[in-house]
């Protein structure tokens, strides 16, 4: 079968599909099957010209949003970059960003589509401080699952929390299927240390969503109760400055670091010792499953995807998001408590290798793929 993974961001890209679909191609690499991977360069920008419809809304409506029309000439340029470069034909193409999906089944109608959410765009803007809740841009971006949906042969996500949250957009949401993200196991690979002072890392892009704000003021908290540890921020974002300012107004600057956007941190990864993101919001949280693949002590938010990886107390701590105050308890339970932080990660590892292996996920991927081109035969 010859697949065309379809991305929107180039595969180094952060984020949770640049860590399984370049990785794919090898489980992939055999007699039976063939995969390409395309993506929109970053260079492209306002090169496309075509008139753009839905089946089930007008865009129109939403028209006058400089958000609304950013997205559709990025779409634009999307589908001038698909007519320019794509010649090759293929039996599936499975689509990784709405953009993606949307214009490869304009350009090849024929092929059967497979579309897969990884995150909710929408909410990240409506958290980012962005859009407004209920505004054009929201609306605009909710009537994309329906429209999804309807070009779509098989409509899929990553976590059960995200599919439920779609299916108040969707005419079929028990048709939504969820395969969460996949990870290479040969890439993380736990080491034996032994650090004198607890070494807290989070790996995240830098924006309000992420609730670093919440972070700083919970580690605030653990200087004032008297505990040591070092900060360790791996990422980049608009509220960079703002959050170097605040690490500052709180008097945890020293113990802060700030590292930018590192390509590859799962080489490093392993020599922390606990892995924290509050985060407000998240579909999945593929950090989480990456820093437990590294045997750290996890803490995080129980909103979205992440408590379907943290089970609280077993295999990791939750919190509710923009509680300060819990999440300084919990940091202080995993870094006053060694044993019991090593039993978390313990934890935490053994679940990751068991659910969110590459190879796990690759077989049931073969075997959606095999389903949905059988489907489509009859």
């Amino acid at each position: 079968m010859n697949l065309l993974q379809a991305l929107f961001f180039p595969p180094e890209q952060p984020g949770g599909v640049s860590s399984m679909i370049p990785y794919l191609q090898e489980r992939f690499r055999s007699s039976r099957w063939e995969m390409d991977l395309f993506w929109l360069p970053k260079r492209i920008r306002n090169k496309g010209r075509e008139e753009i419809e839905f089946e089930t809304f007008d865009w129109t409506v939403y028209g006058e949003s400089p958000v609304v029309q950013k997205y559709i000439q990025t779409y634009r340029d999307y589908l001038w970059w698909t007519k320019l470069r794509m010649s090759k034909s293929y039996d599936l193409i499975h689509a990784h960003h709405p953009i993606a999906g949307l214009a490869m089944k304009k350009v090849f109608p024929d092929v059967p589509l497979i579309q897969s959410l990884h995150s909710s765009y929408e909410r990240e803007l409506i958290l980012n401080g962005v859009i407004a809740e209920g505004g054009l841009e929201h609306r605009f971006l909710v009537s994309l699952y329906r429209e999804l949906e309807q070009v779509s042969d098989r409509l899929m996500t990553v976590s059960r929390s995200f599919a439920e949250y779609m299916s108040a957009y969707t005419a079929n949401p028990e048709r939504i299927g969820v395969i969460p993200n996949g990870f290479d196991e040969k890439r993380f690979k736990p080491v034996p240390h032994d650090n004198g002072v607890p070494q807290l890392v989070t790996v995240t892009r830098l924006v309000p969503a992420k609730g670093l704000d919440t972070l700083f003021k919970a580690c605030a908290e653990l200087k004032s109760r008297g505990y040591e540890y070092v900060l360790h921020i791996i990422g980049d974002g608009p509220s960079r400055a703002e959050l170097e300012n605040l690490a500052q107004a709180l008097g945890i600057y020293n113990e802060t670091i700030f590292y930018g956007y590192t390509l590859h941190p799962e080489e490093f990864m392993p020599f922390f010792d606990i892995f924290v993101l509050p985060s407000r919001a998240e579909a999945f949280g593929s950090v989480f499953a990456e820093a437990a693949l590294s045997c750290l002590a996890l803490v995080g938010t129980n909103v979205g995807g992440i408590p379907e990886q943290i089970e609280d107390g077993v295999n990791g701590l939750l919190v509710k998001p923009d509680d300060e105050v819990a999440l300084a308890d919990a940091l202080e339970k995993v870094i006053s408590d060694p044993a019991y932080r090593y039993e978390l990660s313990r934890s935490a590892w053994d679940k990751a290798k068991s659910l969110y292996s590459l190879t796990r996920v690759a077989n049931e991927l073969k075997k959606t793929y095999l389903q949905v081109q059988q489907e489509a035969k009859s």
